[in-house]
């Protein structure tokens, strides 16, 4: 055993998270026991007991390292020595930009590396009850298909509501792509909240004829069909889908979240808009905005489509489109410190999707650092964190603190923290303007693939000296 230490590291959940955490562990000499409830208790999405099953897409996403940002979290998840990687790159089917898998031999290959660890113990066994008295590490990774008992020990510990409830995501835009010519920023009534400025909200207009063309395209539009076993998750009170809402009415919208009272359009005076969709402030650094109330199981292409017929978001850039789901999360940003550990137990991490990142990826890198956080305070070495310039320091810093809560707190018992894949907007910007060969300013696509280029660039200078020496290098832009 590590250290001295005759208890093993626990790790809760035999998934993508899990999986990678016990593989860093035990490569850094740490002893772990994976704990995986399948087969002895199944759940109603895998079809077998193989660690790491893909239970919906076989796609890992794009595997643009350049240009794209789960691209970059693939590569430096290599650099950082992933097993979920080396299996999928040994398992890739053809799939254009994208890196897809033979789903049952990448399962196959995790399960075999892990299986054939001598520090790492497989136990097939439901644990309901966390921690156990004599467990002093514990790393929680049981994902959205978490079992009852379990997710309700967790609401248990935590104080808060992380049992299973249909999550209705709202849809996320980048601010550099919203035409502000259209646009503008005020506050209903210009009022401002604690940590406003009367000037909180982006506002984008619509006349009486765009809104009942957008109330039609939202009857119209098509949706996502639940699986079987979201069918008797009820919907969550206070967060309707914005389709939904249109159907109970053609005005509803406009006197719901889209109600135009106590706005005024600097870009039209004396004309009122007949409804006004709004955008909130999404993260710290101001490069997100999400759409408030919009909610919805419209099908992703169809959102894209529709939402961007709003004034001011004909060119919208999103970092995440709605969505509607059975859904197991914490409340991160007040549950968890900056290395993971729940601040009312800090013998527990939390590490995947119950942290509230999304996306097999975004969980496998998550699982990383949880991994190797434990075995460096097994090791009795001190814990760094990634730069917040890298992929995996932008995903940690939105679950353990970049997200902004809701003015109003949200609706009781729910989370204004919500689910979030990794993308640009979640990384610092860039600290100087980018510029062409001659000197001059670039303007949009090629602007936005420099920009792309330059915060890959510093990510994986950063990553490759953070893996060295713990610190970040400078960033050179």
């Amino acid at each position: 055993m590590s250290n001295g230490h005759v208890e093993p590291v626990h790790v809760i959940g035999g998934g993508l998270a899990g999986s990678e955490a016990a593989w860093q562990l035990a490569t850094r000499g740490v002893a772990v026991t994976l704990h995986e409830m399948r087969p002895v208790r199944a759940t109603a999405a895998h079809k077998s007991d193989a660690l790491a099953e893909l239970v919906c897409s076989n796609s890992l996403r794009s595997d643009d390292a350049e240009h794209n940002a789960v691209g970059l979290l693939h590569e430096e998840m290599r650099r950082l020595g992933s097993l979920i990687m080396r299996a999928a790159d040994a398992n890739q089917v053809p799939a254009g930009g994208a890196l897809a898998v033979d789903r049952e031999g990448f399962a196959a290959a995790v399960t075999e590396a892990l299986c054939a660890h001598p520090l790492v113990e497989i136990r097939r066994e439901e644990v309901a009850v966390v921690p156990l008295p004599q467990w002093d590490s514990v790393i929680v990774a049981t994902g959205p298909l978490t079992s009852p008992a379990l997710a309700e020990a967790i609401a248990g510990l935590t104080g808060e509501d992380a049992l299973a409830f249909f999550d209705a995501i709202a849809p996320i835009v980048h601010r550099d792509s919203i035409d502000m010519s259209v646009a503008w920023r005020q506050s209903r009534y210009d009022k401002s909240g604690p940590a406003g400025s009367g000037a909180d909200y982006i506002n984008c207009p619509m006349s009486r004829e765009q809104y009942y063309a957008f109330v039609d395209a939202l009857l119209a539009g098509e949706k996502v069909a639940f699986h079987e076993w979201e069918a008797t998750t009820p919907y969550f009170d206070g967060c309707l889908p914005i389709e939904v809402m249109a159907e109970r009415g053609r005005e509803t919208l406009r006197h719901g979240p889209m109600k135009p009272f106590g706005l005024t359009n600097p870009h039209a005076p004396g004309a009122k808009p007949y409804a006004v969709v709004q955008l909130r402030q999404d993260n710290r650094l101001g490069t997100l905005f999400n759409v408030v109330g919009f909610q919805t199981k419209l099908r992703h292409g169809e959102q894209t489509r529709i939402f961007r017929t709003i004034p001011g978001l004909e060119r919208a850039e999103f970092a995440r489109l709605g969505g509607l789901h059975r859904n197991t999360f914490i409340n991160a940003p007040r549950l968890l410190d900056p290395t993971l550990r729940l601040e009312a137990d800090p013998r527990l991490r939390f590490a995947g999707q119950i942290t509230g990142c999304e996306g097999y990826v975004e969980s496998a890198a998550v699982g990383l650092l949880a991994g190797r956080f434990a075995a460096a305070e097994r090791h009795g070495e001190q814990i760094l964190t990634p730069p917040p310039t890298t992929a995996h320091g932008a995903l940690l810093a939105h679950i353990t603190g970049g997200h902004i809560e809701a003015e109003d707190g949200g609706t009781p018992g729910s989370h204004s923290y919500q689910p979030m894949n990794v993308n640009f907007g979640l990384f610092p910007p860039l600290r100087s303007a980018l510029k062409a060969a001659g000197g001059q300013r670039l303007r949009g696509t090629e602007k936005t693939l420099a920009k792309k280029r330059a915060l890959t660039r510093r990510a994986l200078e950063d990553i490759d000296y953070w893996i060295a020496s713990g610190l970040p290098a400078a960033a050179a832009e």
